[in-house]
Order: C-alpha cells, then structure tokens, then sequence
C-alpha cells in the first residue's frame, strides 16, 4: 500500500470556500474516477499561524494507482484550477511512503 501526503493554505476566510471546494466537486471528481487501486481519502484542517493548513492523505494499493491518478510525474500536486484561487500556497510535489502496517483496532469506528 502506499500513502500520498500534500498539504495546501489558505486564508482563515477562505478556508470555508475551499472546504465546500473539496466537498462538492474536487473528491467528487476524483472519486468519478473510479481509479482502480484508490483505496480512501482522509482530509484535516488546522488553524497554524493565522492561516488554515489542509491536509490531505490519499491510500493506494500501489504505485500504479497512484500513476492512474496523476500521471507517470507521481508526486506533482493534484490542484485544479478553482482550488489554486482560493489557496494561498501549496506543496508543488506530493509525499510519498510505502506503507508496511495499517493496523485496524477491533471495537473502533
């Protein structure tokens, strides 16, 4: 399995815009996508230094998935246009790790 991070800035008032963002049309599209070997998405916010850091963590069952997603460059940042006008900056290239253990805990949801 391989775990891609990036991460991504806005201001404190536009953090709602690019939420909504992410709900309604970015993860929708990707999802449309129906990538095989795209596992799940998880999505963090946090107030840092008077800006909102988004994090975004993506699982797939491999590196081929993650090709499929964004081509043979597989760390360049996925940001689509309308995301770009909201964020402040963005990580340029995505982080990557090989995952060895992804321990699910029994009676947890």
């Amino acid at each position: 399995m391989v775990c891609r991070k990036w991460r991504g800035w806005t201001t404190v008032t536009n953090a709602s815009v690019y939420e909504e963002l992410l709900r309604s049309t970015v993860l929708p599209g990707i999802e449309a996508r129906a990538i095989t070997g795209f596992r799940s998405i998880d999505m963090m916010r946090r107030e840092i230094g008077g800006e909102i850091e988004f994090t975004t963590i993506m699982w797939f069952d491999d590196l081929a998935a993650v090709k499929a997603f964004v081509g043979d460059d597989h760390e360049i940042a996925y940001v689509p246009a309308a995301a770009r006008a909201v964020l402040s900056r963005f990580d340029e290239r995505a982080v990557y790790n090989d995952v060895f253990n992804c321990r699910e805990q029994a009676g947890r949801s």
